[in-house]
């Protein structure tokens, strides 16, 4: 027996992308998330750019978290292991419950296309107050690949067996089949 949705329930979504050199001119990443986001039927509630500062990006993703009208926060950057690569630090903490699969699984879709270098890939996600928060890496292929082959699905509300909607704020369907 489906629990999944019949209907595409449109998610207000925040993106966030975290570089101390991008700007509206050259933010690709962000633009891509927010072109597929769109696509898909969702809502942009709000795009930003914030400098890798731990307090800032924590500062920003509170208010989304906090917030009753944004139901997902997709923030690009900031996940490697250079000296200013902060979000996960600054994220982790804000986190009620961690998605480890969904780390886990980018890294999987990501070998496909640069190897062993995904090992090097902090990608992480976790819902906290009803708001799921996804980080990827700051890369426009790295929020491709998250996008297309994760998210895109996982926030469609028709999704079987199960899909993240259903742990959202403001929705309130059973969306997982169990299983038999």
């Amino acid at each position: 027996m489906s629990h999944a949705a019949k209907t595409f329930v449109p998610l207000n979504i925040a993106v966030l992308t975290v570089s101390d050199t991008r700007d509206e001119s050259n933010d690709t990443s962000g633009a891509l998330l927010v072109e597929r986001a769109e696509a898909a039927g969702h809502k942009i509630s709000e795009k930003r750019i914030e400098k890798d500062d731990v307090f800032q990006i924590r500062y920003q993703v509170s208010k989304w978290i906090a917030s009753a009208d944004t139901q997902v926060v997709l923030i690009t950057g900031g996940t490697g292991f250079t000296g200013r690569d902060s979000t996960p630090e600054a994220v982790t903490v804000l986190l009620d419950k961690q998605v480890d699969g969904f780390g886990e699984l980018f890294r999987q879709l990501s070998f496909e296309d640069i190897g062993t270098s995904t090992v090097q890939s902090r990608a992480l996600a976790g819902i906290s107050n009803g708001t799921l928060v996804a980080c990827m890496p700051g890369s426009t292929g790295a929020c491709r690949t998250a996008w297309d082959g994760i998210l895109g699905t996982q926030l469609d509300a028709r999704a079987k067996p199960c899909n993240f909607v259903m742990h959202l704020k403001q929705t309130d369907t059973e969306l997982c089949e169990t299983r038999g």
